[in-house]
């Protein structure tokens, strides 16, 4: 047993320690082992504690302890070192000796020991043998065993530790320097001289024999070489220098001496004394010298001697050159630099290249190219002046100027306009631009930067790199980073370099007029923001400050053929015809340049669907010429557009001469045609008051469909007023389908997401599993650091591949790993947002919030949908589901095709079905198997005639089950539908069948129609069976987002329904008889456009039902809203931002545009219902309204808007001023503290922490489940582990760049923050941390 007696001063920490002391007691009689290796004995005798054997007596006085009581660690067995020498060679027998103390206290009387060396991460055990001091009894001398030792590492020396352990039990304490160097004579000698060089102590020598080298003299069983061999030059560096010498040549090659002073006056340059820099000089390997002055050019080898050896010399020769400047082109450029200049000359390439620097005056010249011989090439800088310089090249500190010409900085160009301001996409239309100095330039280019709209496909798949520019004087511009693309990105007056760029080459006409080429682009343009600019060498103009109106692109023009079956007849005298679209959007007449073969075709007229050429007189030559006609070619070229519309015949009227007969028939044929010019005007006349009567018929037609439209409004919302309130009765049995919050969450935090990253579980072996739990909750502790948090995000926002989608992404994992802790997470969105407005208001304040670009702003997207979805229940959720019902209801009612997905009924003119279909409506009997519906109780559903199968079903299931979720329907895949006639009369309906009606390429969907289902008819929904599914060469399913338009089958088969996609619309049968008809369908196909209106009016109280209650104040308004307005309103008074149209679009951008809009377009984030594309498209027109509701900014409507614009556009006035009242009565109720808003958000942590439960949440349990119903305990399905391991991955991926920021920060350092992220780090993943 073991007693410890401390100092006095000691005494608390021995009371602190005894536990650990009542464990020693315990275990040292129960083993042989002494107590110092036991756990915690090292600690106890850092306090040097006394060590009393239990055994013998404890003496208290002073003077009386003898050899009974030992003091401090120097009483505990330790070896304490090396005996003798402590450096072994490799490959070589040698024992080791170490002095050790107090090993008796083991009272072991074997003494079995062994010694084990730590070498490259392996041990080496050898037999020890140990034998007392005989002068000093507390010492012991350890003996390591004759041993050969070695190392694999490439070094001369390696530090090998060294510890004594008792055979198979336990380690003796050893001190910390105990190590032994074992070194290597081979390594880093590989000729004589470097092997005579070593240390002596090594004992190295020069072994020789077939393979010469560096070994331990006792290892060396060949001759021992006391002299080196002669040196050996294998290159030299460079292979030329100036006649005044100063070049620095180096010499590299093997056994170059064992010292300088070997060589220090033995170097010659083609027999010029060389001058050795020792500082320079490498033992054997490498000589740097410095050359003197040479009479004249020559050239020669270099030789080195070294001491008391012989003289070798090089293979290379080098050459004392007098290099010549001879001239420069040009001879002029701007003073704001970027001209490149060509110098030419004599032997220019002399010394190195690296060495030579090129000036104009005292502005340096930067060197493009590879240095010539005879040539080199340079960019000029800057000059502050303009005026005439000296070329000048340097050669270190010797110079070569060029006399005669100087070269002249002249006074920047200078562009004043530049026009026209339009183009095709095909580019090529000629822009001029004028100005002052144009003839300066060397390379003027137009460049046209595109900036795309970002969205959530694009974020999928782009990554935006940015390039940052410095911004000059006089327009200047310099790019720090290129990367080849078209061709080098430029960054000229942006503040990121754009990601797709064009860039075209122009011409200098003379001083004061540069012509160029509009460059080509692709389609993408059109939806994109673009930036034009003319870069002129170093000088950049933007086209905006040029110009009063905005560059921009317009689509291709489209030009039909003059006759695509044969050569078009062309009528001397008479003027070509040409239609198209487009033509002169962004082109004159004057631009058109349109050839008949080698003549031209003067334009006379151009207008949007026309050109008007006058061909010349004579049939031109043809071209190119193909074929046997030898025809001309007729071709029009619009910039770089080029159309060949066919080939031109000319009518040869003129004969060689007139026979007398031939004009008594000229004058009876020209009686005969005046007689039918009569009879012509006649018949045009009776034609004319025909076509007046028919154009009073059509207008008579107009007035009657106007009042036609008001009786079918009034119709269709008395009738859907019916089905709506038959509705609402629905809804109090079976209550709005509102998605609990658990799916609510998930839907608006990963939007686009078939499975939420949350529900799976941890991907990892399940031996690391408890490992990498436990640091995943460290990693969440650490998120309750607010310095790291931000300094998370800031590190990871500044990545060039952080895209917007991970910007996305890490906001909502870092919203659940939040989740329960609202007031933090609210203040970390106060903070960032903070950082927002100070970042927006240094550039423009009002694009702030207006796109999710950074992390904060989605996670304002998910704070505002956290704190608004009871107002979503308890208020607006009612007014939006019965908007949705009534669309779909009002849709379902007439006819939708299935594979365009066009509706007669609709909001959206690019969704409306413009043909006119015939169709009934017909109710049909519905049997259901199983879903809990009784069959043998038919339920009577509409549908219509026209309807395909897949349609017919759905309409069914929306009937039978009106009370049930649409999650917990069956699939209208996995039902066919049956009817039945009589009692064995049964047949199963599908899309297509053999059946089916096929035309040429094109097949047709089977519908009730085709199949002559009457109404009444009774059908049945029963599971589909393998047996009854027909694939007939098509797999056809209903409700896809994307219209079926492709080739369906390996037979090229398109599918249609009501119309064919791809062709003209067919008629009606009623109105196929007539020409007259068909061309009166065609020219006013506006009449359908009036079912936009008719369906505006029907829904029109349902929106405004819905936008009252999403702007009404007379229920008090969300605390989340009054809290974040105020905060925007405290936010612009610290900026000093007082235009109120600032702060409106701020509230606009964070709460109309960040949640009403995202709810409104997608119910389905909030009801358990499907949106069809119909129905979206309807949702998306009012979703539009809404937000043009909620700007300030009037909008100008014409002719030429948007019909989906003008559908509203009397509403959207009343709709601004309930926005406008909204904020103004947020503005004036009382304000929310933050006590109000902490307390409410505690409340909302409290009931939320079972929907995302944290590690500590899941082990207690959710206690108050039951007291709000909007929560639920869900940590079955989500596992708040994975968000903190999706955060991870992003921690890992930036580790480095976070460690730094965290390094750099004095805060985070004394917080010890990088510290506990690489503790994470080497818990989740086994990283290789510094800890």
């Amino acid at each position: 047993m073991l007693f410890i007696q401390a100092e006095p001063d000691q005494a608390p920490w021995v009371e602190a320690q005894s536990a650990a002391l009542a464990s020693l007691q315990v275990l040292a009689p129960r083993t042989n082992l002494p107590w110092e290796t036991l756990p915690g004995a090292t600690a106890l005798n850092s306090i040097s504690p006394r060590i009393i054997h239990a055994h013998k007596p404890l003496h208290h006085n002073k003077g009386d302890e003898g050899p009974y009581i030992s003091w401090g660690s120097s009483a505990c067995p330790c070896v304490e070192k090396v005996q003798g020498s402590s450096v072994l060679p490799v490959q070589v027998e040698r024992k080791i000796t170490l002095l050790a103390r107090n090993l008796h206290l083991y009272q072991d009387a074997e003494l079995d020991y062994e010694c084990v060396l730590v070498i490259e991460g392996q041990t080496v055990v050898v037999d020890a043998f140990v034998e007392p001091d005989d002068m000093n009894p507390s010492n012991f001398y350890i003996t390591c065993q004759l041993h050969k030792y070695t190392y694999l590492a490439p070094m001369e020396e390696y530090s090998a530790m060294v510890y004594v352990k008792r055979r198979n039990t336990f380690h003796v304490d050893s001190s910390p320097n105990l190590y032994v160097t074992l070194y290597n004579c081979s390594v880093g000698r590989s000729d004589c001289s470097r092997c005579h060089t070593a240390d002596q102590k090594y004992g190295c020598v020069w072994c020789g024999g077939s393979i010469a080298k560096c070994l331990y003299s006792d290892s060396c069983n060949e001759q021992v070489q006391q002299t080196c061999p002669a040196p050996v030059i294998h290159s030299i560096e460079p292979l030329s220098g100036l006649l005044e010498g100063g070049t620095l040549v180096t010499i590299s090659g093997s056994n170059l001496g064992q010292k300088a002073e070997d060589i220090l006056h033995s170097v010659t340059v083609a027999g010029v004394p060389c001058v050795v820099i020792p500082e320079l000089y490498e033992v054997s390997s490498r000589i740097v010298c410095r050359t003197k002055s040479s009479s004249g050019e020559k050239e020669g080898l270099v030789s080195v001697k070294v001491s008391g050896g012989d003289l070798r010399s090089s293979s290379q020769t080098f050459s004392y050159q007098d290099p010549f400047v001879m001239a420069v082109s040009p001879e002029r450029g701007p003073k704001a630099g970027g001209t490149t200049l060509t110098i030419s000359g004599r032997k220019l390439l002399t010394g190195l290249p690296s060495d030579l620097t090129i000036t104009v005056g005292r502005v340096p010249c930067k060197i493009v190219s590879e240095v010539q011989s005879s040539s080199v090439h340079c960019v000029t800088g800057s000059s502050g002046e303009a005026g005439s310089y000296q070329v000048t090249l340097h050669y270190g500190s010797t110079l070569r100027h060029l006399h005669t010409p100087l070269y002249s900085y002249t006074h920047n160009p200078n562009i004043t306009n530049a026009w026209p301001a339009k183009s095709f996409l095909d580019g090529g239309r000629r822009i001029s631009v004028s100005g002052h100095n144009l003839d300066v330039v060397q390379k003027p280019q137009m460049l046209v930067n595109v900036f795309q709209h970002k969205s959530l496909s694009e974020n999928r798949r782009k990554k935006r790199r940015r390039r940052t520019a410095e911004q000059g004087e006089d327009g200047e511009w310099t790019h720090r980073k290129q990367t080849r693309k078209l061709p080098d990105p430029v960054c000229c007056k942006e503040p990121f370099c754009p990601a797709t760029q064009f860039l075209e080459l122009c011409e200098v006409n003379n001083s004061s007029l540069i012509l160029c080429r509009s460059p080509m682009v692709n389609s993408s343009i059109l939806d994109s923001k673009i930036t034009v600019h003319f870069l002129l060498d170093s000088l950049c103009f933007d086209f905006s400050s040029l110009s009063s109106q905005a560059f921009s692109y317009e689509p291709n023009p489209v030009l039909k053929p003059l006759d695509p079956m044969k050569a078009y007849r062309y009528n001397p005298g008479s003027f070509i015809q040409l239609e198209g679209d487009n033509l002169d959007l962004a082109i004159t007449k004057e631009e058109v340049v349109v050839l008949i073969g080698e003549g031209v075709c003067a334009v006379k007229t151009l207008t949007k669907n026309h050109l008007y050429c006058e061909p010349p007189p004579q049939q031109p030559n043809c071209r190119k010429c193909e074929g046997s006609d030898n025809l001309p070619e007729f071709t029009v070229q619009m910039g770089h557009l080029n159309f060949s519309l066919g080939k031109v015949q000319y009518d040869n009227l003129s004969s060689p001469t007139f026979p007398l007969e031939a004009q008594i028939g000229v004058g009876i044929g020209a009686s005969i045609v005046a007689l039918i010019v009569f009879i012509i005007v006649l018949i045009y006349r009776r034609k004319s008051k025909q076509a007046l009567r028919d154009y009073k018929k059509v207008q008579i037609q107009l007035e009657n469909l106007e009042t036609s439209v008001r009786d079918r409004c009034k119709k269709e919302f008395t009738d859907l007023m019916t089905e709506m309130m038959d509705m609402s009765s629905d809804l109090v049995g079976s209550g709005i389908p509102f998605l609990d919050y658990r799916m609510y969450a998930e839907r608006i935090f990963f939007p686009g997401h078939r499975e939420s990253p949350l529900r799976r579980g941890l991907d990892m072996q399940e031996c690391r599993r408890q490992t990498v739990e436990q640091g995943l909750v460290q990693l969440s502790n650490l998120l309750n650091s607010k310095l790291f948090l931000t300094k998370f995000i800031h590190t990871l926002e500044s990545q060039r591949t952080f895209s917007p989608r991970d910007r996305a992404y890490v906001a909502s994992l870092l919203t659940v790993a939040l989740h329960g802790k609202l007031e933090y997470f609210t203040d970390i969105l106060k903070t960032l947002l903070n950082d927002l407005v100070e970042q927006y208001v240094a550039k423009n304040p009002k694009l702030m919030l207006r796109r999710t670009e950074t992390v904060v702003e989605k996670l304002l997207t998910n704070w505002m949908s956290i704190c608004l979805y009871t107002f979503l229940r308890d208020s607006a959720g009612e007014s939006l589901y019965i908007l949705f019902k009534a669309i779909k209801h009002q849709v379902d009612k007439g006819p939708v095709d299935a594979v365009t997905r066009k509706a007669k009924h609709t909001l959206n003119d690019n969704r409306l079905l413009r043909e006119d279909v015939e169709y009934k409506t017909l109710t049909l009997n519905v049997l259901v198997q199983g879903g809990g519906v009784n069959e043998t109780q038919p339920l009577p559903s509409k549908v219509l005639d026209c309807d395909t199968i897949t349609q017919v079903k759905e309409k069914l299931l929306d009937q039978v089950y009106k009370s049930t979720s649409f999650s917990h329907r069956p699939h209208a895949d996995s039902l066919d539908l049956e009817w039945r006639s009589g009692v064995a009369g049964h047949l199963i309906l599908s899309d297509e069948d053999l059946t089916s009606v096929v035309q040429g390429s094109w097949k047709r969907l089977n519908t009730l129609q085709h199949y002559k289902v009457p109404d009444g008819a009774t059908v049945a929904l029963v599971p589909r069976h393998t047996k009854n599914i027909h694939h007939d060469n098509h797999d056809y399913i209903a409700g896809e987002k994307t219209p079926m338009l492709e080739d369906a089958d390996e037979g090229g088969m398109k599918l249609w329904h009501l119309v064919k996609a791809s062709e003209e619309p067919d008629l009606p049968k009623h109105r196929r008889g007539s020409l007259r008809e068909r061309e009166r369908a065609k020219a006013i196909p506006e009449i359908y456009l009036t079912r936009l209106l008719s369906m505006k009016g029907t829904l029109q109280k349902f929106v405004d039902d819905l936008f009252t209650v999403i702007l009404s104040t007379s229920r008090p308004v969300p605390l989340a809203v009054k809290y974040f307005f105020d905060l925007l309103d405290d936010q612009a008074g610290q900026h000093n931002i007082t235009d109120p149209e600032t702060i409106h679009i701020w509230k606009t951008n964070s709460l109309p545009l960040r949640f009403w809009i995202n709810i409104i377009k997608n119910p389905q984030f909030i009801f358990d219902v499907q949106v069809s594309d119909h129905v979206d498209a309807v949702l998306s027109v009012i979703a539009q309204t809404f937000m043009d509701s909620c700007t300030i900014a009037d909008h100008k409507l014409g002719r030429d808007s948007p019909i989906n614009k003008l559908l509203y556009a009397r509403d959207i006035p009343r709709y601004k001023q309930m926005v406008e009242r909204y904020y103004a009565d947020i503005r004036q109720t009382i304000s929310a503290s933050d006590q109000e808003m902490n307390s409410a958000l505690a409340e909302m942590s409290r009931v939320s922490a079972a929907t995302f439960p944290t590690p500590q949440d899941s082990e207690q349990g959710s206690t108050n489940s039951s007291e709000c119903f909007v929560f639920q305990n869900y940590s079955g399905e989500l596992n708040y582990l994975v968000a903190l391991h999706e955060l991870y991955k992003y921690i890992n991926k930036y580790y480095d760049q976070i460690i730094t920021a965290l390094e750099e920060d004095t805060t985070a350092q004394k917080m010890q923050l990088g510290y506990r992220l690489q503790q994470i780090a080497a818990a989740v993943e086994n990283k290789v941390t510094d800890l």
